[in-house]
């Protein structure tokens, strides 16, 4: 019977597709960012929100080319409910042959935030004190201009994010930035 995994379920299934530490963290930081997003915008469901973030990058470790597509396959394989599957492979859309459109604010929320995780914490480790408790959005705006910095981490699918979700990118990266302090103490970010 199709469920949908608690967060800790959840990380227990990202790390039997994943084992670098890379990746792990990735879950764990987008999932403690959907919590925070969760909380302010749907909190009955915060813990779907979390363990579809923590789940989104299911495939990508043992499948890059085959990104959100191995993920559904991986998951129905976990006996993963679809609606749990559908947002979670949304973030895929348009990058690649993901056949899931971000509908649902959540999933327009993972779209955004997924990159934009990223591009903070790789600028936050530039910081004296490598970390997010003290970074400011005219910082992470500063990197995101560099577009040799964090080149990894697409601009375009950020700003197409936060177009998504009606709000300009500033309060997307102050958001963001609020969410993954949430994890401090939690996990090194």
């Amino acid at each position: 019977m199709p469920y949908i995994p608690t967060p800790k379920q959840a990380r227990e299934i990202l790390k039997k597709y994943n084992s670098e530490e890379f990746h792990l963290r990735h879950g764990e930081i987008v999932s403690g960012v959907m919590g925070y997003f969760a909380q302010k915008h749907d909190p009955e469901r915060r813990e779907f929100w979390e363990s579809v973030g923590m789940l989104h990058d299911v495939d990508f470790e043992l499948y890059p080319d085959e990104h959100c597509v191995r993920g559904v396959a991986i998951l129905r394989g976990e006996d993963i409910d679809e609606s749990l599957i559908a947002s979670a492979m949304s973030h895929g859309w348009g990058m690649t042959a993901s056949e899931y459109e971000p509908r649902e604010y959540m999933e327009k929320v993972l779209f955004a935030v997924d990159e934009l995780t990223g591009l903070i914490g790789a600028a936050a480790i530039m910081r004296p004190s490598r970390s997010v408790a003290d970074i400011e959005v005219s910082s992470v705006k500063k990197k995101f201009k560099d577009k040799k910095f964090a080149a990894g981490c697409s601009r375009e699918v950020i700003s197409r994010g936060a177009e998504m979700l009606d709000i300009p990118l500033e309060e997307l990266i102050q958001e963001t930035i609020l969410g993954m302090r949430t994890l401090i103490g939690k996990m090194e970010i």
